[in-house]
This record gives structure tokens, sequence and C-alpha cells, in this order.
């Protein structure tokens, strides 16, 4: 029997039956598609995430927050909580050896926050508004692109002194993409809460390649434009991207005193010594060691905070643990999801197979009645519906890449959905083995019909 020929009459008798056919392998096409379509979204949120979890500052950054609530056992001490202070950070570098630059934080989250930012006539609300000192630079990631960072002098003199992103220079003094114009605001003077401070630095903008190139063709579009077709700010939808960069550009950092001093009810000159912070931020030497170092970053607590737990850990591994979760449990939704659609296309082939069988009977007991084997009629027909399977598998990966550019037009520009090789060989794969399985009662069924009743076959 020659392979070649086999193939050959399954392509003619799918091309005979074009319509149906189609029908057929329409299963397969949205199996396949659907799959591939899906790997490629859960691609573009994972890379994502993971720039997003770099830029945060990576695995070995370890954030410990003051916990005003203590655990049920240690209830009745509650009287007792301080959080974390500023003494933890002499202990910590004293007997911590396996983190380093510790650095406090006294923090206002949020767009919601009171925290108002005030230049002329324009407002702007900080997603995050934080005292700090300059090592929060390295913990961070982040990189001081116009003026400088405030120094421990600034720090020492509770000097009025600011450094910020550029979405709040967007907000008090126009985008550079809108104004055409480049913007540094080093030197000005805006209000905090009313309060009087002086820009010293810019951080650069941070955001990914994806949203740097839909912001770039965002302006290009925009250049074409005239009159009232402009949209408002179409920038604002290509600079939105990860959580991650919209915060960073929206950061305001400023002396950990002056936030003190400055915004703290209650806080004097003698009290910043021992004043409750937000947070305590550091890095570890070694990712490898980092369960050591949260022991050893917990005894060292547990001793100046007199065994009281009024602190608890936040470290980017739990972050990374929880993509790795989500990442997981989405390819194994949208792989369900891709299955059931390829099964259903196996259970198609496997009708439409049968019911070709039912009006081929005669041909089959002409052929075996002329010397055709019963392997032969069996490899025939399992040809025929891995044929149809295939061509329903390439379909689907055209389908699908059409499909992912119109869903990376709607997805956000850090998670715009990401083709790979290995989805598309694993698509392609599933609905070749469905063809194989599908083909297999219908191929068995015709290879078993005896040649004398196929003749009679009316």
């Amino acid at each position: 029997m020659n392979l070649f020929n086999v193939i050959a009459t399954g392509f003619r008798e799918i091309w005979a039956h074009k319509f149906r056919s189609l029908l057929t392998m329409l299963g397969i096409i949205l199996g396949v598609s659907s799959l591939v379509a899906m790997s490629a979204m859960v691609k573009g949120m994972e890379l994502g995430l993971k720039e997003g979890l770099a830029a945060l500052g990576g695995l070995e950054k370890i954030y410990v927050e003051s916990q005003l609530e203590l655990p049920m056992h240690q209830r009745h001490l509650q009287d007792r909580v301080n959080g974390v202070t500023m003494p933890d950070i002499e202990a910590l570098r004293h007997s911590a050896p396996l983190v380093h630059t510790v650095t406090p934080s006294v923090e206002v989250w949020g767009r919601g926050s009171r925290t108002v930012l005030g230049y002329k006539d324009k407002t702007a609300r900080p997603f995050s508004f934080a005292g700090t000192w300059p090592g929060a630079l390295e913990l961070n990631e982040h990189v001081v692109e116009h003026g400088r960072m405030f120094n421990e002098y600034d720090d020492e003199m509770a000097r009025s002194v600011c450094v910020i992103g550029t979405g709040i220079r967007d907000q008090l003094f126009g985008d550079p993409d809108l104004t055409g114009e480049e913007i540094i605001p080093v030197g000005e003077t805006i209000t905090i809460n009313r309060q009087p401070f002086t820009i010293i630095g810019m951080f650069r903008h941070y955001e990914s390649d994806e949203a740097r190139k839909a912001r770039l063709a965002l302006i290009e579009e925009q250049k074409k434009r005239t009159g009232p077709q402009r949209d408002d700010n179409p920038w604002a939808r290509a600079k939105g991207g990860h959580f991650a960069f919209r915060l960073k550009n929206n950061t305001v950092y400023v002396p950990l005193n002056t936030m003190l001093l400055n915004f703290r009810s209650g806080t004097n000159a003698v009290s910043t010594a021992n004043a409750r912070l937000s947070a305590l931020q550091m890095k570890v030497k070694d990712i490898e060691h980092l369960e050591p170092a949260l022991q050893q970053v917990r005894n060292v607590l547990m001793m100046t905070h007199d065994g009281l737990e009024d602190f608890s850990f936040r470290t980017q591994e739990d972050w990374a643990t929880q993509i790795t979760t989500t990442i997981r449990d989405a390819r194994m939704s949208g792989g369900i999801i891709a299955a059931i659609s390829l099964i259903v296309g196996g259970i198609g082939i496997a009708n439409i197979m049968l019911a070709s069988i039912s009006q081929r009977v005669r041909e089959i007991g002409i052929r075996k009645s002329i010397g055709a084997t019963t392997s032969d009629i069996f490899v025939q027909i399992l040809v025929e519906s891995v044929v149809l399977a295939m061509l329903g598998g390439l379909a689907g990966l055209a389908v699908s890449i059409g499909l992912t550019q119109v869903v990376g037009e709607y997805a956000p520009s850090d998670n715009a959905p990401v083709i790979t090789a290995s989805a598309m060989s694993l698509a392609f794969a599933a609905s070749v083995l469905i063809g194989v399985l599908a083909g297999m009662w219908p191929a068995l069924k015709a290879s078993r019909l005896h040649p004398i009743q196929a003749l009679k076959y009316d």
C-alpha cells in the first residue's frame, strides 16, 4: 500500500465534501486557536508580572511592617505594642549579617490618601508618599535622572525637599508628550498638604518595552490628528502599564525626619529617635539564604521588642509564589476549556467518519474483493481522519495569530500576549492526536466489514 496514494485519496474525499469537512474541522479549529491564544495571554501576563517584580526590587527584598494587632496568645500585652522603630535598625545592622541596606520608611499609600500635592492651580495625589533614607533608591530600583537624591545632611536638618516621579511631574507641570517639550521641575517649589517643598530630584520614567512602544505609536498617531478629533489624553492609556511602573512613576520621597516632624502629629525632635515606622526595608545578600536571613531578622526583632510579635514579614518571594500559582491556575483553566473544544472537535470527526463509512460500504466491499486487506482499509479511514484533524489544526494556528492580535489590542500593554513555538507545537500535536483517536473506531468498523455483505449493501 502506497501511503502517498492513501493520503491523496484522503484529501480528495475531503475536497469532494468541502462544506461538510469545514464544519467537521470547526471544533478542532476553535480548540487549537483557543489553546494557543490562552497560552499567549498567560505568557504575556507572566512576563508582565515578573517584570514588575524586578522593578520593585527583585526577590532579594524583605519588607518588615509594623503589626499593631498582636497574635491571640499575646493579646493581653496589646498596650505595649510599638511596631518597628528606629532602634531596630541599629540592632539589625549589628546582629543580622545576612541582610544589608536596612532602611526605614514612613509611608502613605494610595490615591485615596489625604496627601495632596499642589503647584499653582494644579493638584496631584501620589500613589506612594514616603519619608525614607537614600538607601531606598537601591532597595526599590530607583534611578534619579535629573537633580539629586537627598542626603544624610538633608535628613538630619529635616529639610523640606523632595524627589518625585515622572507621573507627579506630568500632573503638576504638564506631560512632555502633550506639550512637546521636556519639563524638568528641579528647583521648583510645590506644596505637600499645603507645606512648601523644593523639588531637588526627579526619577527617570519607568515603563516596560511594550508600554514604551505603545506610547510612541500613540504619539505618532496624535501628530497626524488635529482639532476636535484629538483624544483628551491618549497617552494615559499607553503610560498605564503594570502597577509596579505606575507606582514608581507616582512616588514622592522626602527625608525621614522631615516626614516625622511635618506629617506625624505629636512627633518632635526628641521623639524621632524612637519613632514608630511604617516599615523597614532591606535586601538579602544571597537569595539562597533568604530563609536563614528571615529567621535571623526575626530573632533580632524578637529580642529588641521584648518577645512581642508586633511586626510581620512580606517578601518578594511571596509575590513570586503567587505569580507561579496564578499562572499555573490560568494555564489549567484555559487548558481545560481548550481540551473540551478539541474533544468536541474529535467527536465531530468520529461522527462524520462513521457517516462516510455508511455511504461507502459498497466501495469498501469492492476494494476488499479485489485484494485490499483489513489493514489497508483501516489505514485508509484512519489517514482521512488524521488529515481532517491536521487541516483543522493548521487552520486553528492561523486563526490563533489573528485572535491573539485582537486580544492584544484590548489587553494591558505590559501583558500583551506572546505566542510561543512550544504552545503552537503542543496545540498542533493535540489536534493530530485527537484525529488519531477519533478515527480509530470508524477505521476499525470499516476494516471489519465482510466483502460479500458489503457488496449486498444498498
